[in-house]
């Protein structure tokens, strides 16, 4: 059976490859204009995210994906309980599979690094669009832990923007 539905990690990174800081701060990133997360956000009904970058996303208050199916994977889901997301235990090569073969729109895999590598190295993730800020923060939590396979990508679009941003789609061939 074919995939109907095509995994997405949306993410930005800084010029030299990092999420956030080491103290997991995001105060680089442009919020002046949305660069095309609009546009992606509507074709996305699913959104995964890993433990920490949940836990993260809980401190800054409401949950922003309403609407969207959630599930955070997890190694331990004790206790845990929240009414727009669903807790997953299993492996996500294991668990994953079996979503992309739902009916329904894009996967946004969300973060964090761990979650991102761990998708990589299963060969999940069909396209990345990579928002890369022009700044050099020489240190902090990789977007790429190294760990992933050799991947052929093709490029889809690549856009720069009047404030240094430059955004690439690539698409797995």
């Amino acid at each position: 059976m074919e995939n109907t539905r095509k995994v997405s990690l949306f993410i930005a990174t800084s010029l030299d490859g990092y999420i956030a800081r080491e103290d997991e701060s995001i105060d680089w990133l442009f919020n002046d204009q949305d660069y095309g997360y609009e546009f992606f956000y509507e074709e996305v009904d699913t959104i995964v995210l890993g433990r920490h970058t949940w836990d993260k996303l809980k401190e800054l208050g409401d949950y922003p994906y309403e609407g969207k199916k959630g599930f955070v994977l997890c190694s331990d889901s004790a206790g845990q309980t929240d009414p727009n997301v669903t807790f997953i235990t299993e492996p996500v090569e294991t668990w994953l599979p079996s979503i992309k073969q739902e009916a329904g729109g894009t996967i946004w895999l969300i973060g964090g690094s761990k979650l991102v590598d761990e998708c990589l190295q299963a060969g999940l993730v069909d396209e990345i669009t990579l928002s890369v800020h022009p700044i050099l923060l020489g240190h902090g939590i990789p977007l790429f832990r190294g760990k992933q396979p050799e991947t052929a990508l093709e490029l889809v679009s690549s856009k720069a923007y009047h404030t240094g941003l430059v955004q690439l789609v690539y698409r797995k061939k």
